[in-house]
């Protein structure tokens, strides 16, 4: 127990605690920036089992946020180079490693049989289909953003509200790492704030974490937030589902232009997101609007919904034209 002095010390974190940290199974989604402070803290605070979901290998233009990366590292997938330094800070845990991409699929395996959920792969994509899940299957999930030097971290479902109910819509603008840039220190911060949700929200430490949205204006050094514990769920939303789910009925529009990949399948067209405004799919199909990211669809699905009301499902296919990097 030497190694946990310190942490057993506070407060609320005493040996019994350290027990529950122990026998917790963490699934993080995600092992680029976010999970840089993320990991290690889980690590070391002794977090029995780690599981680690990400496709990406490491790139030299990862390792100014990504700094649980090395040079040495690039070209590696970023699971199994995280689990191998995470081994390296506490042999006395289990990381399993997964080199996989998170979509709607999926989900529900990789959290049915963990205790907390983090959100760290900074895709809005990803963040609305993990609470989508965690919400159905009432995990509770730990979720964060950063773009330039603003960003939150937030505690959703696990018996709290999703984070559809703090965020049912997307702003009409909404930057992305690759456009408006980010700086390794902001993640951090947020991604150290995640680390102690997730610490909390497993000791059972009051007030809980799940409920609360916190801000980081790092431009101007302000932290804001407020709890959401009443929050709604909306009525209606726009779900994400796989791109090997598409069925004979789909309508299908691509939204991506031709040098990004190829089309989402055989029978899609493509179109651009203004063009969604003036047009209707066939009677009976379900529309299904694919992109990179899942953003172009949700702003195209915007404009769809608001002259034809049937079924509308998104599609994030991820970059079908390199390997690693930053989302859309």
């Amino acid at each position: 127990m030497n190694r946990y002095l310190r942490q057993n010390a506070v407060p609320g974190y005493g040996g019994d605690v350290q027990a529950k940290l122990a026998a917790a199974h963490v699934v993080v989604i995600g092992a680029g920036g976010l999970a840089a402070p993320v990991l290690p803290y889980l690590a070391g605070a002794g977090i029995g089992h780690v599981t680690i979901v990400d496709p990406d290998h490491v790139e030299l233009s990862n390792l100014h946020r990504q700094v649980h990366f090395r040079e040495e590292d690039i070209g590696q997938p970023k699971a199994k180079a995280a689990a191998r330094h995470l081994l390296a800070l506490n042999s006395g845990i289990r990381i399993s490693p997964v080199v996989a991409r998170l979509d709607p699929s999926n989900a529900g395996a990789f959290i049915g049989g963990a205790s907390l959920i983090l959100d760290c792969a900074d895709s809005f994509a990803a963040s609305y289909t993990l609470s989508d899940a965690c919400h159905s299957l009432a995990r509770p999930l730990i979720s964060a953003s950063v773009i330039g030097t603003e960003g939150y971290a937030g505690g959703f479902c696990g018996g709290s509200p999703s984070l559809r109910a703090v965020f049912p819509d997307l702003p009409d603008t909404w930057g992305t790492c690759a456009e408006s840039g980010v700086l390794g220190p902001v993640v951090g911060m947020i991604g150290a704030l995640q680390a102690q949700m997730a610490l909390a929200a497993l000791a059972g430490a009051a007030p809980s974490p799940l409920g609360q949205l916190v801000t980081l204006d790092a431009r101007t050094y302000r932290y804001g937030g407020f709890r959401f514990d009443g929050a709604p769920e909306p009525d209606t939303a726009f779900r994400f589902i796989a791109p090997g789910t598409l069925q004979d009925r789909d309508w299908i529009i691509d939204l991506r232009r031709p040098d990004e990949g190829p089309l989402a399948a055989p029978r899609a067209r493509r179109a651009g997101v203004q063009e969604l405004t003036d047009m209707t799919p066939p009677d009976g199909a379900r529309a299904v609007l694919a992109c990179r990211s899942g953003l172009r669809a949700w702003q195209a699905a915007s404009r769809l919904a608001a002259h034809w009301h049937g079924e509308i499902a998104l599609v994030a296919l991820g970059d079908t034209t390199h390997t690693g990097g930053d989302p859309e």
